[in-house]
This record gives C-alpha cells, structure tokens and sequence, in this order.
C-alpha cells in the first residue's frame, strides 16, 4: 500500500500557466501541494466537463466516482491523481531554454555513454568536456557529454584524437519541449497531447 501511494505521489503531471500553455511536468506531490494551497486547480480531461477547472474540494467530490484511476489515500480522504493543473495567478510564458545541468546534460545524452555506448544509472555517470578545459574547452552544451567513470578515466584530459575516443553523438542544445526532463515512456496521458506540440 506505501508503495502504490509513493508510485502515485510521483507520477508526472502537466503543469500549465495561467493563460494555458504548457510549462513543465512536476510530481503529482507538487501538483496536489499547489492544489491544497490554492496555487493551482485540476483540470477535468474527460466527460461532459473537459476543460473544467476543480479546487481541491471539488476535485475530491468529483473524483469519488471516477473508476480506474490512480488514487491517493488519506486518512479521511480518498482522490484520483490529476493528470494536469493549471496555476492561478503565474502568468508567464513558458522559458524555451533547457537549463544546463548534470542530470539534463544525462537526460539528453538518454543517461548512455557517449564514449562507450553503453546505458548506466545516474550513479555511475560522469560528464566530459571533450575538449578538455586545460586546452580551452567550455562547460557548455557543445561540449560536455555523458560518459561512464571507466570511459572518463580513460580519456583523462586528452583530446579526442589523442584518446583515440571520439562522442557517438555531435554535443548540442537540445530543443526545449514541456516534458524534457521526463521519462515520457513513462507518460501514459493522452490527454497531454491537447496542450502539447511536438
């Protein structure tokens, strides 16, 4: 039951800004915590009601008989986990830049080793400037990659060519979309499809 109820909690929901567009996926924790604080309500992606919006109240009264869904357990309450809130009063627009960090820069790399190509868990990633910062290299999207700790230590701070180790993919910045940062495998709505361009 613990488990079904973290699954849940972290189960990915779209989150969209006061005038509708998309910004980003959060947890269906973050999303229930807006929604409790009035930052935020669900909106409804079925029956006679799409497009209605709920409050925390009416999302727990409409969602009492609602069948199949995941659900969130409390002591006194019982929900379904929303598949999208849209956010009261944040009305800009979506940032269409992918912040650099580790985990995106794995993210866009699908967490696999640009050196050896083999897929790994976080833990045992690195990253690499394949131009090293010694010989002028940036830390920068066109020169940072996802490489395991074996490829890493292998390659040290020598050039490609040198190494004789040479990136699978050319390093770029990836295009910015809504979900990036999700495993959209894991994204089984499709009702996110209304909301979102690919």
């Amino acid at each position: 039951m613990e488990n079904s109820i973290k699954g849940a909690l972290s189960r990915p929901v779209l989150v969209l800004n006061r005038l509708w567009q998309p910004l980003h996926a959060t947890t269906a924790k973050r999303a229930i915590t807006l929604l409790c604080l009035g930052h935020a309500k669900v909106v409804q992606t079925e029956g006679e009601g799409k497009y209605m919006v709920h409050d925390f109240s009416s999302w727990v009264e409409y969602s009492a008989d609602r069948k199949g869904d995941e659900r969130i357990h409390t002591v006194s309450l019982e929900f379904s986990v929303p598949d999208i809130v849209v956010l009261d009063l944040y009305d800009a627009l979506p940032v269409r830049e992918v912040k650099f960090s580790r985990q995106t820069v794995f993210h866009r790399d699908s967490h696999t080793c640009q050196y050896c190509a083999k897929r790994f868990p976080e833990k045992d990633l690195n990253l690499d400037h394949v131009l090293p910062k010694d010989k002028g290299g940036k830390t920068s999207w066109e020169n940072i990659v996802t490489s395991c700790i074996k490829c890493n230590t292998r390659k040290a701070n020598k050039l490609p060519r040198e190494a004789n180790m040479f990136p699978i993919n050319e390093p770029k910045r990836p295009r910015w979309k809504p979900l990036f940062g999700v495993d959209e495998s894991e994204v089984l709505d499709e009702v996110w499809k209304d909301f979102i361009k690919t």
